[in-house]
């Protein structure tokens, strides 16, 4: 089963969505892969991350309905691009936590439903948010300070007004910048896609949501800290910047231009 589940996944789930009562059917039989080539069930998934699957009861009362949903959720994360997420992939394996892999159009749908049916459990892309796994303590103070700081310069090097940044302490010092993206931006930015690919217009929502994240323990990041008025300050800003949406989704042709450039510029300064 596991062997063809790959195959015909698109087919139950679509199902699922289709026809209630097969999904009542199907519903101990949808597995999830993870990150290391394992399948599980839901199930499986809820109580790996510490919680019990619990079905919403359709006979329940309106107000006890609503006390269900304030419970306090299990969290499951996936990934959507195991080679375009792999640095946030590496990083939950290097914290000993796992993520499902969703590839496929129809598993954003699919799993909205379940948060439907199962309301104590929600789903969450791999890069959506930093827990508490990933950071190490630090002077609060000092975090807001530097946050400022860098917030100011970036903002001015992208031409970008609105970006939100913060300041980190992560405890892998080789990672420099990450982005994260609520799940509820991606999702509607994926349904602006959809109603794009047919035919209704669509409309971007460009970097709604969206947080360039900093970590305090890299040399770079020290470095504009100490020389945010450098004579390549803005360089490296728009470089980090750049690599941060790099390890997030792809750059846009006059983005990818500009950033080969960029680091053609930077190899030369190298050589000096």
């Amino acid at each position: 089963y596991e062997k063809y589940w790959d195959s015909i996944s698109p087919f139950i789930k679509f199902g699922c969505l289709k026809d209630e009562k097969f999904c009542d059917k199907m519903k101990d039989a949808v597995l999830f892969k993870d990150i290391d080539g394992k399948y599980l069930t839901l199930k499986d998934c809820v109580e790996a991350n510490g919680g019990e699957l619990k079905e919403l009861d359709k006979n329940v009362a309106p107000d006890n309905a609503e006390e269900n949903a304030e419970e306090k959720k299990t969290t499951i994360y996936y990934v959507t691009d195991e080679i375009q997420q792999s640095q946030y992939i590496n990083m939950f394996r290097a914290q000993g936590q796992d993520a499902v892999v969703l590839k496929h159009n129809i598993d954003s749908p699919f799993i909205t439903q379940l948060e439907q049916r199962y309301q104590n459990v929600q789903f969450q892309r791999i890069d959506a948010d930093l827990t508490d796994a990933f950071k190490e303590e630090g002077d609060e103070e000092k975090l807001k300070e530097d946050t400022e700081t860098l917030k100011e310069l970036f903002r001015k090097a992208t031409g970008k007004d609105q970006l939100e940044v913060k300041v980190e302490k992560l405890k892998n010092d080789k990672v420099s910048s990450m982005i994260t993206l609520s799940e509820e931006a991606r999702r509607m930015q994926d349904m602006m896609k959809m109603y794009s690919a047919n035919g209704m217009g669509g409309m971007e929502l460009p970097d709604v949501g969206q947080t360039l994240v900093l970590n305090a323990n890299n040399d770079l990041v020290q470095y504009l800290l100490a020389n945010k008025d450098g004579e390549h300050s803005d360089m490296f800003c728009k470089q980090l910047y750049d690599l941060a949406v790099l390890a997030n989704h792809p750059l846009k042709a006059e983005e990818m231009t500009e950033f080969v450039n960029r680091s053609n510029e930077i190899m030369m300064l190298l050589t000096k």
